[in-house]
């Protein structure tokens, strides 16, 4: 643990700000994540990310050594990291990333470097169009996550005006997204609507899905289409009308179909046969449909971008 007093010069930032510029070599994603989880106390307490510090106040950082390291060419990772992206679309605001699967997409107590984020900003950063060491300088951000096994596209933005809009616009569900999966089975009707309410268990990290109201528990609503059937598996379409953790897994298997290698919702004995060890689930087409003005990006209106390979449905409903 380490200790600051803030001083006249430190005296009114945002805490979330001084800790970036305090700390360079700390990925922006893990900084919030340890505010979150108050191991940065202020006076003793943890705190908001965007609380003003005072003159006199005293920070606590119980954080990692090597992050108080000073950021020179020898140690900062992204000078030498090579980045490995598969870009689905790029302009001066943003970037659509297709995430393989078994990556993260952001640093923790496990992968601090080889994450998505990082692999986003090592790209820029040695374009030189992003720096850590420019002062008061936007770290890049994604604007929505997938899980590690889960492939697909996420989007990240270049610049705080774009990483707001995309937040609003997610929210609004202003943008749709739309996922290929595998599952056991055949779903009767092939195309409908799965509904429920999701409650998570975060001792679990796990969902659990009601057909009622229950204390705690989110809405939850899938659409889905059936797009091929081969033997005991069927391919699906899903269009995610909320976001809720772990959905399209988790509403299936209650369903009575889980996907196609999910070890958390599925059952081995009938992944085993098919040789799969992780869900075959990718989010592979992303649609904007702005209902409201898309301020700077009001071009991308009307726009979808799409993965044209998904290994699974080769390997699975390829012709062979």
């Amino acid at each position: 643990m380490k200790e600051f007093t803030i001083g006249k010069n430190d005296a009114g930032q945002r805490l979330d700000r001084w800790l970036a510029k305090t700390l360079p070599l700390l990925p922006a994603p893990l900084a919030q994540k340890y505010i979150r989880l108050k191991r940065v106390k202020v006076n003793g307490k943890g705190s908001k990310r965007d609380v003003r510090l005072q003159v006199g106040d005293l920070l606590q950082l119980y954080i990692n050594d090597e992050f108080f390291d000073a950021p020179t060419p020898e140690n900062a990772f992204l000078s030498v990291f090579k980045p490995h992206l598969d870009l689905v679309y790029e302009d001066e605001n943003l970037l659509l990333v297709n995430k393989r699967p078994g990556l993260v997409v952001h640093p923790d107590e496990h992968e601090r470097v080889n994450t998505l984020i990082t692999h986003i900003q090592a790209y820029l950063y040695q374009k030189k169009e992003w720096s850590p060491y420019w002062e008061n300088s936007f770290a890049p951000a994604l604007c929505n996550r997938i899980d590690r096994n889960t492939g697909g596209i996420v989007i990240a933005a270049k610049n705080a005006e774009t990483l707001r809009i995309m937040n609003q616009k997610i929210k609004d569900r202003e943008l749709s997204k739309y996922y290929l999966a595998i599952i056991h089975g055949r779903m009767n009707p092939p195309s409908g609507k799965l509904e429920g309410f999701i409650l998570k268990d975060e001792s679990k990290k796990q969902v659990r899905v009601f057909d009622h109201p229950i204390p705690g528990g989110k809405t939850a609503a899938t659409v889905y289409k059936t797009l091929k059937v081969k033997g005991g598996l069927s391919l699906v379409e899903c269009d995610l009308l909320t976001g809720r953790t772990h959905q399209i897994r988790a509403q299936f298997a209650a369903a009575g179909h889980p996907l196609l290698g999910d070890g958390k919702y599925g059952r081995e004995r009938d992944n085993k046969q098919y040789g799969r060890s992780f869900q075959a689930l990718y989010s592979y087409r992303l649609s904007f449909d702005f209902t409201t003005d898309g301020g700077l990006l009001e071009y991308l209106n009307g726009r979808s971008f799409q993965v044209e390979h998904v290994d699974f449905v080769d390997e699975y409903f390829g012709d062979k």
